[in-house]
């Protein structure tokens, strides 16, 4: 095949370098629908593999050690099983609007069944660690035709959720079964159902258009109606193209991977990249980075595998900073990488410093197919920054009035909210209530994340418009104290939260998790955050040490949780009174579907006759919180 490119039909055999603003408007006066040659998934993973049909696509290892021979499976395989995956739907009676949930680990089945999915259907991959209540509302919220699950294993509770979920699945026609068990009652073996399939062609006959629906992922924390985003192929394609263009993967270039597939970091930042580019995807074991084998073992497997990019999530790159690379030799890598939430300045620079690599931090979202923003490599890194827009894509900068209309434009450097454009940009929600709000002037979606631009078009992310803490009117961004809180020795991970407070409504409050055998004295944290933060209003009242961090399925820190943490202790300590006096009062913070954040308040062994006294007791303490309350009598 011609040029480097594979899903490009414009370029040759040389990238253009990309290094200036008048480089890449002038490499866009072609339309994008002109260059892309991949209409679709399924056209990506192909070209892909016509660059290396003999090569791996995937490099299976079952605990992420280096020293074990990974599982093969060849591009040449890959595409005919993904391939009979399709087939396998087709014979299962989907369409092209039906729906192939799946809740699988990283076996080499999970990308089969992905990208089969998209060339049947429309793909939903599924976080298996949620609750089983979410998981089943996110199943009836895409109208689930087909769910591919894994079977009884040991160490996962995967099975015991399908069989607890699918009496509530009123659109399941079938359930097929990943490994394990004995299936019957229409549940089907994987292995035994895909085999029965051709390998060539879609007996479907389908021609997949760019505007097709690919995948619904679901995003936007776990509590209320899933939000399910809807990504076109075009979409999906967009992120593997202009990655392949501005990183340049190489055919036969090995990838460490490890993030799950219900992420579009993983299933399109670093799957579909890799395989449209006939690169080869090292999974690190069924469950990825979360196998402590994973970052144990890193430097082993770089130097086993040789990949050009040490690319995961924030917490990941942290946590490899604490193992020494001894004498492996790791001089393949060429950077390092990051998204989903934002790199600590802390964390780049001791890359930067220990490991001689410079920091590629991105910035997207599921609603943009993930990346939409990247530190070009052709172009000085500004570390603390998430870089520069891709080429066709488009990012501003705005002031919104209260029904999120849009008032102006900020100027350079001017704090507003981040709206972006571009063919990555999804079209809407699943669910069209959830579009309220989603978009400004119709094309820009409106991040909900707080940033800037500098005089060269940098974007600066500043902060996220929900996370801020507010103390009495006073906007508190949480991100820089965080980083003062994770320059400590002794901080492995930091964040702050707002803790709800009758006076102020809400005061900052610290968390961190210590590394490994460190330790602190009390009151040092907030003294070090103390001196080093010129804004009073912004220290946090107190620093909690947690362990562990509560992360979510992708290892970002998971604040609803804290902010219920925080909640939780405020009300047990102003309800003291009561419990000075013997009464069994205890507390629980969570989730509530249209409140947001309930605290509930149980009463035990109280005499009928109190209970409505000590309720009302509770009720005038807790008054003053914005936070909603409930009494119940145990």
């Amino acid at each position: 095949m011609a040029g480097i490119h594979a899903l490009d039909r414009l370029i040759g055999d040389d990238y253009p370098e990309l290094s200036t603003d008048e480089e890449v408007r002038a490499f866009e006066q072609v339309p994008y629908a002109d260059r892309v040659a991949a209409e679709s998934t399924y056209d990506a993973i192909k070209l892909g593999a016509a660059r290396n049909p003999d090569g791996a696509a995937i490099q299976f290892l079952q605990n992420a050690d280096p020293a074990d021979m990974p599982l093969v499976v060849t591009y040449r395989d890959f595409v005919a099983r993904v391939t009979q995956a399709a087939n396998m739907f087709y014979a299962l009676g989907v369409e092209k609007g039906d729906v192939i949930s799946f809740m699988l680990p990283l076996l080499p089945d999970a990308f089969v069944t992905l990208f089969g999915a998209e060339a049947a259907g429309i793909a939903n991959p599924v976080n298996p660690l949620l609750e089983p209540h979410q998981i089943a509302e996110i199943l009836e919220a895409a109208n689930t035709k087909i769910l591919v699950a894994l079977g009884p294993m040991p160490g996962t509770d995967i099975w015991q959720k399908v069989e607890q979920i699918r009496p509530q699945l009123k659109h399941l026609k079938a359930i097929v079964q990943v490994a394990g068990g004995d299936p019957a009652n229409g549940i089907f073996a994987f292995n035994d159902l895909i085999k029965q399939q051709p390998s060539d062609p879609l007996i479907s006959g389908r021609k997949i258009l760019g505007s097709d629906i690919a995948a619904y992922f679901h995003t936007g924390g776990t509590t209320g109606t899933p939000k399910l985003v809807r990504h076109t192929h075009t979409n999906q394609v967009y992120q593997a193209w202009a990655l392949n263009l501005l990183l340049k993967a190489k055919p036969g270039s090995n990838m460490l991977f490890g993030m799950p597939l219900f992420h579009v970091g993983g299933s399109l930042t670093q799957v579909l990249l890799t395989l449209s580019a006939g690169g080869s995807l090292v999974v690190l074991s069924p469950s990825g980075w979360r196998n402590p084998n994973a970052v144990k073992n890193i430097w082993g497997l770089v130097e086993r595998f040789k990949p050009e990019a040490l690319s995961s999530v924030p917490t990941v790159l942290a946590a490899t900073l604490a193992v020494p690379p001894g004498n492996a030799d790791i001089s393949s890598l060429k950077y390092a990488a990051g998204g989903g939430s934002a790199i600590p300045v802390a964390v780049g620079s001791a890359i930067q410093e220990k490991l001689k690599l410079p920091v590629v931090e991105v910035y997207g979202m599921t609603e943009t197919s993930s990346v939409h923003t990247l530190a070009y490599p052709s172009r000085p890194i500004r570390l603390g920054s998430v870089g520069l827009p891709m080429p066709y894509a488009r990012v501003r900068i705005v002031q919104l009035d209260a029904d999120g209309r849009l008032l102006r434009d900020c100027k350079a450097d001017e704090i507003g909210v981040v709206i972006m454009a571009g063919p990555g940009v999804f079209g809407g929600y699943l669910n069209d209530a959830h579009n309220k709000g989603a978009f400004v002037d119709e094309v820009w979606v409106n991040s909900g994340d707080l940033g800037r631009l500098d005089a060269d078009g940098y974007l600066w992310i500043t902060g996220r418009a929900k996370d801020l803490v507010i103390r009495g009117g006073h906007n508190i961004d949480p991100a820089p104290i965080e980083e003062i809180m994770f320059r400590h020795p002794a901080v492995g991970f930091a964040a702050v939260v707002g803790q709800p407070d009758a006076y102020a409504g809400e005061l900052p409050v610290g968390y961190v998790q210590l590394k490994p055998g460190a330790s602190v004295e009390p009151g040092e944290l907030e003294t070090w955050v103390r001196e080093r933060t010129p804004e009073r209003a912004a220290v946090p009242v107190q620093v909690i040490p947690i362990d562990p961090m509560p992360v979510t399925g992708v290892g970002k820190v998971f604040k609803p949780q804290l902010r219920w943490d925080a909640a939780q202790r405020v009300f047990t300590k102003v309800l003291t009174p009561l419990i000075a006096r013997g009464i069994d009062c205890k507390v629980k913070v969570g989730a509530h579907g249209s409140h947001g954040s309930i605290a509930t308040v149980t009463l035990a062994g109280l005499p009928a006759d109190q209970r409505e006294i000590v309720a009302g007791e509770v009720h005038t303490l807790l008054a003053p919180f914005v936070m909603r309350h409930e009494v119940v009598q145990a």
